[in-house]
């Protein structure tokens, strides 16, 4: 078993390294200019991003990207600030108002290079006008128990905002605009990506009353009237303060995915990649447990020994008080529709190194997850239908802990099927 876990955690080791700015960077970075270099950005790779710039940029340079409490690195003229993730708050908000007001003396001689990542939604906050930093905080956190997934959330977060889906890029004009984002997102959608603050954006306000109404999250009166406004609308595809930018995106979950892949094979391990899967996590730990258990009887697109890999993002319907991230929402998920079966191993973990807002990666699953825990008193149902997988596998010794991995592909999912 020790050599199965040991082999998975390789796997995830080798998908996170493949996303890491300091190796995807300097070849992406462009020419400078005429005038000056400012870097912005958000995200949980944003300071390893400022400092992969900083390393490889020839010229003089200046700027501020916000990172989550704990992502930090040291840069020399890069200023980075920690913020609140996944619900915003007021370091992020002070943050995200001193990048607005760099950007706003900039002529077209100079260059904005910003850097995006997944958290910089929340950590990119500024409300819209009439929207309190409170109605922000109380709405992220009912969107995130709501089972609303990347998209349909961060939809809503651009119709609030003030800098969010393309308006920093029209705060930005007439400089030339340079993002480089590494992609959290199934579909890789730019837009989507820290909500898009330098892109167009084809989602309307319209759509964001109606994804509140569709998960029943009930907004104040405020917030709808502000959806309900002109004022909420972003700038759209055609709009000409796009026309000078230019948008990169660095590393994705099919990086990821492609790099564990081959690491697979190096150790003669099979492996078939099911792609950048969405959905409810334990739906999908269902199904991806009856493939298991076809490839283990022999009756598989893929004969063991092998490993089956995704990605992307699940969603959970936050119903119980238990604490756990998607990922051991899945993992305790398919720990019981495995029920025991004795050939297949598991690691589902976030890239970012953070399950949620707990202080582990993931997890590991293993043919005998569930008696190790019966020998506790652990009821594993009770504590699924709870929302408490954290607690399941702390108590077992199958937690994953990296710390902070300050990269984010999403998530990564491997299910080692053996042969004996």
């Amino acid at each position: 078993m020790t050599d199965n876990r040991k082999f998975l955690r390789t796997l995830f080791d080798t998908a996170v390294a493949a996303a890491q700015a300091a190796i995807l960077m300097p070849e992406k970075l462009p020419p400078c200019p005429r005038g000056r270099t400012l870097v912005i950005g958000a995200g949980k790779a944003a300071a390893s991003m400022a400092r992969a710039v900083e390393d490889n940029w020839p010229a003089a340079l200046s700027g501020l990207v916000i990172t989550p409490y704990g992502h930090s690195l040291v840069c020399e003229r890069i200023e980075v600030v920690e913020a609140a993730h996944p619900v915003p708050d007021s370091s992020g908000l002070d943050a995200a108002k001193r990048i607005l007001a760099m950007v706003g003396d900039l002529s077209d001689a100079d260059l904005v290079l910003c850097l995006l990542s997944g958290g910089g939604s929340a950590l990119l906050s500024i409300p819209a006008e009439g929207v309190s930093l409170q109605d922000k905080q109380s709405l992220t956190a009912d969107l995130l128990r709501s089972g609303a997934n990347i998209a349909e959330i961060n939809c809503v977060r651009k119709h609030l905002s003030a800098i969010k889906g393309g308006r920093l890029a029209v705060a930005c004009s007439p400089a030339q605009l340079v993002t480089l984002a590494i992609s959290d997102v199934p579909g890789n959608d730019i837009s989507v990506i820290a909500s898009g603050p330098t892109v167009p954006d084809e989602t309307s306000s319209r759509m964001a009353l109606d994804i509140l109404q569709a998960y029943g999250v009930d907004a104040p009166e405020n917030v709808r009237a502000h959806l309900r406004s002109a004022a909420a609308e972003t700038p759209k595809p055609g709009d000409s303060v796009f026309a000078g930018s230019e948008t990169v995106i660095l590393a994705t979950a099919d990086d990821a995915m492609n790099a564990a892949a081959r690491a697979a094979r190096q150790n003669d391990i099979k492996p078939l990649i099911l792609g950048d899967l969405t959905g409810d996590a334990t739906e999908l730990a269902q199904s991806q447990a009856a493939l298991a258990k076809e490839v283990a009887a022999g009756s598989g697109p893929v004969q063991p020994p092998c490993v089956l890999i995704s990605g992307g993002e699940t969603t959970v319907r936050v119903r119980g008080k238990g604490k756990g991230g998607r990922n051991c929402e899945y993992a305790l998920a398919l720990a019981l529709a495995l029920d025991r079966a004795p050939e297949i191993y598991a690691i589902a973990c976030d890239t970012d190194g953070i399950d949620g807002t707990e202080d582990n990666a993931g997890c590991y699953v293993t043919p005998d997850s569930l008696h190790r825990a019966e020998k506790r008193s652990l009821d594993a149902r009770s504590l699924l239908n709870e929302n408490d997988s954290y607690r399941f596998f702390s108590e077992i010794g199958d937690l994953v802990v990296t710390g902070p991995t300050r990269t984010n592909v999403n998530d990564f999912r491997a299910l080692l099927i053996t042969n004996h």
